[in-house]
């Protein structure tokens, strides 16, 4: 079934329903995505979150290598001889991609030699609000906002740090200015034209009852699409199980009372690349790295 997107700008997205395989489910077999590592620092500290490099794990926050915004071109006419289909070019870390100037840069660059590519970032959302402007100057057209609650005593058990203007917050402080940011990002890129997707981990315990909550702060704030991902148990989380998948479809049913609900979420690695509904997974090829094929839970 086509998902009808929730639209505040009154802009197209037609296009990238088509193209975009994170976005639709037709397009999610039919064309490529990649991720370019180039953004490693990470300015909050989610509790559930391991960055790791050189490693075989298969989850975000996970990359081979951090590479340079000056190594990307080479990097994008590698993976598309690798894969043809690929139409999104996107960064997704392995930190955050505006806790750095990196990404800005490498879409810049990107933007101007390969004009037709979708771009699309990820981020925590903390540095979206300054960054409005530049992304959409960079061709970003598509965001992804990571929002795991939207009631600051609720994501101050998820989030244990986050830094802000040079000072450390903890507590409630870190997850207020948290989700303030968030929030009047998402207002700001859905004025401005982007296509909004927030993300959301769905986490047993703590923020599987608020997930209707989110979903409908989000819509009001502007965004278009949801996806809800399991947790990984890992970081403080480790003892806590993977939500099953009825409390999964649960949180997802909830949500779309408010947000078309996007539930084809491979979970990638930050270095990922190739076709992700069809389990083409190319980044060992275009890196040069064995690795396995491990099923992801977020």
């Amino acid at each position: 079934m086509a998902i009808e997107l929730k639209q505040e700008s009154g802009t197209d997205f037609s296009h990238l329903l088509r193209s975009h395989p994170c976005l639709s489910a037709e397009a999610h077999v039919k064309f490529g995505r990649m991720h370019l590592p180039v953004s490693y620092a990470c300015n909050i500290q989610c509790d559930f979150c391991i960055r790791k490099l050189k490693t075989e794990e298969t989850r975000p926050g996970v990359a081979y290598k951090v590479m340079t915004p000056d190594e990307s071109i080479d990097t994008v006419k590698k993976a598309l001889e690798l894969c043809p289909e690929i139409q999104v070019i996107g960064i997704a870390g392995p930190g955050d991609t505006l806790a750095s100037p990196h990404a800005i840069e490498t879409f810049t660059r990107i933007h101007a030699e390969f004009p037709d590519k979708i771009l699309c970032l990820s981020t925590n959302g903390l540095m979206l609000p300054k960054n409005v402007d530049r992304l959409w100057d960079a061709g970003v057209r598509t965001i992804s906002v990571t929002v795991n609650a939207v009631d600051p005593e609720i994501l101050r058990q998820i989030v244990s740090k986050v830094v802000w203007e040079g000072e450390v917050l903890r507590g409630l402080p870190a997850a207020e200015r948290l989700i303030h940011s968030q929030l009047t990002g998402i207002r700001a890129a859905a004025r401005k034209g982007f296509l909004v997707k927030s993300n959301a981990v769905l986490i047993p315990g703590v923020n599987d009852t608020h997930i209707a909550a989110i979903a409908e702060t989000l819509a009001e704030a502007g965004a278009s699409m949801f996806n809800i991902i399991p947790l990984i148990p890992q970081g403080k989380f480790k003892d806590i199980a993977t939500p099953s998948c009825a409390a999964l479809g649960s949180a997802r049913k909830e949500a779309e009372a408010y947000l078309p609900v996007f539930r084809h979420c491979k979970q990638c690695r930050a270095d990922a690349c190739g076709i992700p509904g069809k389990h083409v997974e190319l980044s060992a090829l275009l890196y040069g790295y064995a690795t396995e094929n491990t099923f992801s839970h977020g």
